[in-house]
């Protein structure tokens, strides 16, 4: 079985051929603003613009904790949108991270994925603005993803 490949670099310019979903948490409140998603932000509008119709329109769709949504930014490269934390403040509930709806995320987005023969980039989601701690959400990503045949990349951005 292959594992995930860790890369020091930018998550939303994989540098691999074929279909790539680039992966990242969102919140259930319908903040978009601050960690990952400005660099989606400032590489492209649609993903930006999705998720906010996606929470306006909540009453009649499937948006809330653990749900996906895939938006086409290249003919060959998708965002996908997973909601896995509620709210956006760490508070007397704990952080925000929720890893029930990032390990039903990335269920749902493993069948979506394989549908697109694709591979999966992402930062390490859930680590960031959401408080989440990686040695919990590896282990996801590792069964729902990995497991399937599915190519992961997790970027750390920076020199280290």
């Amino acid at each position: 079985m292959s594992e995930i490949t860790y890369a020091r670099g930018d998550a939303t310019v994989p540098s691999v051929k074929g279909v790539k979903v680039i992966a990242h948490v969102c919140n259930d409140i319908g903040g978009w603003g601050k960690g990952f998603v400005l660099a989606l932000s400032h590489r492209w509008p649609e993903p930006e613009a999705a998720y906010r119709a996606w929470h306006r329109e909540r009453a009649s769709n499937d948006f809330g904790l653990g749900a996906v949504q895939l938006v086409r930014v290249k003919p060959d490269v998708w965002v996908a949108n997973m909601i896995g934390q509620r709210g956006i403040r760490t508070g007397s509930k704990g952080v925000p991270v929720r890893y029930d709806a990032i390990d039903t995320a990335l269920a749902r987005l493993a069948h979506r994925v394989l549908e697109l023969d694709a591979s999966v980039h992402m930062p390490r989601i859930g680590c960031g603005l959401a408080g989440g701690k990686w040695s919990r959400v590896e282990p996801l990503v590792t069964e729902r993803l990995v497991r399937q045949g599915i190519q992961v990349t997790v970027y750390d951005h920076g020199d280290g």
